[in-house]
């Protein structure tokens, strides 16, 4: 991603070593903003979309008065902008001074009056992705305003929303929540899958087997009953499910660590799972799985986050595409 500089800064250097006569740039007489995008990766629906929006004017000119986004599609609950400015001390932590009232959002215009004496500032503005916006784009409108009157505007965007779902730190247990339904983003005990049999794709097992490399498994109801060793299923669970075992796929979203490889829509469109098997064992904390569903309606990246030998439990997160 490429970031985009706040330039609003009126720069005092002393330069040494040199011959030619350092001039302080003369900084300009109008209100002036820019804006950066703070997040990074797919834009998936019930996340934010976090940016910094910055704007100065001189001094001796007049004061901010209020600063606005308008967004192209309202925001769902939780979106608005920060009422403190932000520098960063010499320890490198950001840092707010509070410069404003409490940001008011109505429909899909958000604003901050100003209420100190204030001629620069950087601002942050949350926009939590709706429904509404899957599969399309979004984009945003920044402007400002002065006391002398002046009114300055940034535009940012268009940003594709992408059509996958996500889910983190879904529990399986061995013996108890261990059917997941990829349709449902859930894990079921026995009791539930019974009555959700159509939905459930993956059986989750642990199994110490010193004659083979087992250890967590996501396997699929209807493989061979030696991929699901002293599993008893529940009646009607009989799918099969397309598998790929992955190691190295660390999806940031997922893992919540500090890997910078993104999975996006595209990464989904693009998989081919035919002549995949229909099991995935010799898994371990931060494999992974790509799943296809028998009906083909879904298509799902399964993350483990914990894979406990002690407990037999695991904690996985997901993204799902549906096809």
């Amino acid at each position: 991603m490429k970031y985009i500089a706040i330039a609003i800064i009126v720069l005092t250097t002393t330069i040494g070593c040199t011959k030619k006569e350092y001039k302080i740039p003369t900084p300009k007489d109008t209100l002036q903003n820019d804006c950066i995008k703070r997040t990074q990766g797919p834009n998936i629906v019930g996340q934010t979309i976090e940016f910094a929006y910055a704007m100065a004017i001189l001094a001796e000119k007049g004061n901010l008065t209020n600063a606005k986004v308008e967004a192209t599609m309202e925001g769902d609950a939780g979106t608005w902008m920060e009422n403190k400015s932000y520098y960063t001390n010499n320890s490198g932590v950001d840092v707010g001074i509070s410069v404003g009232n409490a940001s008011v959002t109505a429909k899909n215009v958000t604003s901050v009056a100003f209420n100190k004496d204030t001629n620069a500032a950087t601002l942050r503005y949350y926009y939590v992705i709706p429904e509404a916006a899957r599969g399309q784009s979004v984009s945003f409108t920044f402007s400002a305003e002065s006391s002398n009157g002046e009114t300055v505007s940034f535009k940012m965007g268009p940003y594709t929303i992408a059509k996958m779902d996500m889910k983190k730190n879904i529990t399986l247990t061995d013996g108890g929540l261990m059917y997941l339904s990829i349709a449902d983003m859930t894990a079921y005990n026995a009791t539930d899958a019974a009555a959700k049999a159509a939905s459930i794709d993956l059986v989750y097992l642990y199994r110490n087997i010193t004659t083979s490399a087992y250890n967590f498994a996501l396997v699929s109801p209807a493989a061979d009953a030696q991929y699901l060793p002293g599993v008893t299923l529940p009646g009607g669970v009989t799918r099969s499910t397309y598998e790929r075992r992955v190691v190295n796929l660390q999806d940031f979203n997922l893992a919540q660590m500090q890997y910078g490889i993104y999975i996006d829509d595209l990464d989904f469109q693009q998989l081919n799972m035919t002549n995949e098997p229909n099991y995935a064992i010799n898994l371990k904390q931060e494999a992974g799985v790509w799943v296809e569903t028998a009906d083909h309606k879904y298509r799902a990246y399964v993350y483990f986050n914990t894979a406990s030998t002690s407990t037999k439990n695991a904690v996985v997160s997901m993204k799902r595409y549906a096809l």
